[in-house]
């Protein structure tokens, strides 16, 4: 152990992640910043790139590529010629389709902190152990828990037993915002927004346009209406669930009743409390490169077939179907 404290390390990662956000056509839904990796929850919005007229295009990606800003000069001046005018349009396209690429946004996020941490270290070579990993998230059930699973991932490890104290979490960023705009503030709110680790949401943001998080009641993407649940619901059934995670396996069965009441958000997501505290707590052992219920996976597995993927087992295995069922235990 080198005994430093890369806690501003952290703080990079939240800010980069909230540029790109406002420069791609991607929402952050939820975050959490670990010590040695870090979670992110995204939706793409292809619709809001369709909108993009092509100025939009090229002022967005140039803002991260400058030098492609000659580029756009040069067939600009040329825009006379058929063949300029070709590539113009190419690049275009090209740019559009990039600014909706998770693996370009994961890069431009991946990169940049790795250039900055090698510059500060005076080294050279590979900063991260290897590329992300990225799963499907096919219905709200999935969304919900994942994001759940995000968020919670300082309590599970231990660093935290408070949504409040857990620092470089989307919960903490949306506590946050709620008490700036509270009127009548209590003592965990006034405390909240004193804490000095979350320096970098409070007060005067720093220069460049950062991206808010996607607001809960627009995380309807994946079905026709918004999520049933909002901000005051989900902080409850987080709080809940810390308690819940904090005690050991014979004290949860007495507390997990109070998930299933009448009430709990968890009733018209379609999710048990037995089902909730296991995808809350063991997310990633459930789930491969999807996440939803037997349906979702099943539609899911042929859209993939339908795309020219290439399965082992196109018709008699689908990856995820067994954690489903277990996830999905009503």
């Amino acid at each position: 152990m080198s005994g430093r404290n890369f806690d501003h390390r952290k703080k990079w990662l939240v800010l980069r992640i909230k540029q790109l956000a406002s420069i791609f056509a991607i929402d952050v839904c939820a975050y959490a910043v670990m010590s040695n990796h870090y979670h992110l929850v995204l939706h793409v919005d292809r619709q809001k790139a369709k909108q993009w007229s092509d100025e939009d295009v090229i002022k967005n990606w140039t803002s991260l590529f400058p030098a492609n800003g000659k580029l756009i000069e040069t067939l600009y001046l040329n825009r006379n010629s058929k063949t300029a005018r070709k590539q113009l349009d190419r690049k275009l396209f090209e740019w559009r389709e990039r600014l909706i690429d998770l693996s370009w946004f994961m890069r431009c996020l991946n990169e940049t902190i790795a250039r900055q941490a090698n510059r500060e270290d005076e080294c050279t070579g590979r900063f991260w152990e290897g590329r992300f990993k990225s799963q499907a998230l096919l219905d709200e059930k999935a969304l919900v828990t994942c994001m759940a699973y995000v968020d919670l991932n300082p309590v599970r490890a231990g660093i935290s037993d408070t949504l409040e104290n857990s620092d470089f979490t989307s919960i903490q960023e949306r506590l946050i915002q709620h008490a700036k705009r509270a009127k009548n503030r209590n003592y965990r709110q006034h405390r909240l927004l004193t804490r000095r680790t979350a320096n970098h949401l409070i007060g005067r943001q720093s220069a460049g346009k950062r991206a808010e998080l996607q607001p809960l009641s627009q995380l309807g993407g994946l079905a026709e209406h918004s999520l049933p649940i909002d901000y005051q619901s989900y902080v409850e059934l987080l709080e809940t669930t810390c308690k819940i995670i904090g005690l050991k396996k014979a004290e949860r069965k007495k507390v997990l009743p109070s998930l299933d009441d009448k009430e709990s958000p968890l009733k018209a997501l379609g999710i048990t409390a037995q089902a909730w505290i296991r995808g809350a707590t063991k997310f990633h052992r459930f789930n491969g490169n999807a996440a939803g219920g037997v349906d979702s996976l099943i539609a899911f597995q042929q859209h993939r077939i339908r795309a020219g993927v290439k399965l082992k087992y196109p018709d008699k295995w689908i990856r995820g179907i067994r954690p489903a069922q277990k996830l999905s235990d009503i």
